[in-house]
Parts: C-alpha cells; structure tokens; sequence
C-alpha cells in the first residue's frame, strides 16, 4: 500500500503546492481521494498512473477538491480509457457530477459510476472496506476511511513443532492444509494466531476538530489530516471549518493512530516545519506532508 500526496495547498494552489489530491496504491487498484485542480499533471509527475484510477472519492464540493475532474475524465478518454471509473462523495454528488461531465464538448468512451454516500455509511469493495463519517465543514462534506481486509494471523512455530510438525508439513500447514501426525491431526487454526486487521488510511478532507472524526481514525495506520492554520489562528480557522496542526494531532494522539500526516496548508505559510512542529508537541509521529512524497504503509 503506498500513499502519494499529489497536492497540499489548501483554497487555492501555490507555487510549490497543488491543490488537494491523494493517490492510494491498493495494488490491485488505484483510487484518488479528492481531485483538486492539477491532479493529472501531479500525476504524470508521481510514481502513480492516472490510466490506473479506479475510483475517487469525493469529500465534498468546494473547488479546490474537485476541479481537477473534468481534465482528468477527457484525458482518460483520449487515451482509450474502456474501463468503468466510480466516484463517490457527498449526498450531492449526483447533482454536482452531472454538471461536470456536461462541460465541454467531448465524448465519454468509458461507463463512469455516480454514488452519493450518506454520512455513516460503509461499502464493500474488492479487497478493502470504505467507511464515512460526517466532516464539520460549512458545506455537506464526509472523511474516509478505507481499510483492507482482515489478514490471517501468524504462524506460530514452536507451537507446531510441539505438535509434532517437521520439514516440509511446515509449508503445507501454512498453505492451509492439515497434517496428519502419528494417529491426530494437526489443522492450520492449531498454529495459527488470531486474524490481524488489515492496514487502514483516513483521510479527513476540510473539517474543523470533529469527534466524528476522532471515531473514524480510531487505531487506524495512516490518518491524513486538514491543517489549515497554526494554532494561534485556529479559531478563525475552526469558523470556517478548519482545523490547526495542533488540532490534528490531538485528534490523533486521541484515537491513538499509528502515523499523522498533515495537509492542506494555507497559503501564508511559505514552510510547513513550524506545523510540523506544533504538531509533533502533541503527537510525535506528526508529518507534514509535500507534493509527490511517496509514504510506504507497510505491514504491522
């Protein structure tokens, strides 16, 4: 699972940032997580193929987060794209997504699916589960998270060597099957431990400090997180529907997250290390995030 930050700007792109968009490498496929203006180019530009998008999901529909869909579609398009592309979002996103495929004059040479997703709700997708909670933003906006299933558990050696197991009856117990050892068997749950859950990557899109959120985030792997503001502006911030570095962290520290990652800064700061800074304060595994930084989520 690899996670690429495409753009880090927050309301509008900046010189060195692009506006909002994350690629995550589910390795059998690739989704989009927002899609702000200068998503495509930012790809062609990172180690993640735009023909490979599967699906996006939508945190809601102020521009600097969906903008960059119409390029995206008409590019797919002209280059032969046959396969379907899903898009999720908000309740509104049919009504916002039908305007969009309107603009222009081109022809759509490939089935694109439109899902609104109500607040709370959960989807079963090939190989990994999505869940949403409500973000507090001024407009109907949800967070993410996505989840891979559940993996099996350890294979615990000295226990089957107690039980008998020699030489190459390691390997097919591993494989799933039993193995027969004198007149009992020995099945994988005998040598197994419990099922591990998979790797899991939150992402908030624009909310001011929301315990929704927090839920959403509990022990997750990677929490990608709004950081709009320093802390001696998040009030401002929090009245339009932001949240401060510091905030973030709390909000991870609290669900107790493996990883932070900050994003969508504002324009008026020229380097993120002070945020980072306030943030590790609170949480020490606090990252601010870049344009085109690779983040490797490897196995527990």
């Amino acid at each position: 699972m690899r996670v690429t930050f495409l753009g880090t700007a927050g309301s509008w792109p900046t010189r060195d940032r692009s506006a909002s968009a994350i690629a995550v490498d589910l390795e059998r496929e690739l989704v989009l997580l927002d899609c702000g203006e200068g998503t495509q180019r930012q790809l062609f530009q990172s180690s993640a193929s735009f023909m490979r998008v599967r699906r996006i999901f939508l945190t809601h529909f102020h521009g600097d987060h969906f903008l960059g869909l119409p390029g995206l579609i008409q590019s797919m398009g002209l280059n032969n794209r046959s396969e379907p592309l899903d898009i999720y979002g908000p309740p509104d996103t049919k009504e916002m997504l039908d305007r969009v495929l309107a603009l222009g004059y081109f022809t759509l040479r490939f089935p694109i699916e439109i899902h609104p997703l109500a607040p709370g709700a959960s989807l079963e997708l090939p190989g990994y589960t999505v869940r949403t909670r409500a973000a507090d933003h001024p407009v109907p906006a949800i967070a993410y998270r996505l989840e891979e299933a559940a993996r099996r558990g350890r294979f615990d050696g000295p226990r089957a060597r107690s039980l008998g197991i020699r030489g190459a009856d390691f390997a097919r117990l591993e494989a799933g099957e039993p193995v027969r050892v004198g007149s009992g068997l020995v099945r994988p749950e005998d040598v197994m431990g419990p099922p591990r859950a998979g790797r899991s990557v939150v992402y908030s899109g624009d909310s001011a400090p929301s315990e929704e959120i927090r839920r959403l985030a509990e022990r997750s792997t990677v929490l990608i997180h709004e950081a709009t503001t320093a802390a001696d502006l998040e009030s401002e911030g929090n009245r339009w529907g932001h949240s401060s570095a510091r905030q973030a962290a709390e909000i991870a520290k609290a669900a107790e997250v493996e990883t932070l990652y900050l994003t969508h800064f504002s324009s008026r700061y020229k380097e993120t290390e002070p945020l980072e800074t306030e943030a590790r304060l609170v949480f020490l595994p606090s990252h601010a995030a870049r344009d085109l930084l690779d983040h490797m989520v490897r196995q527990p």
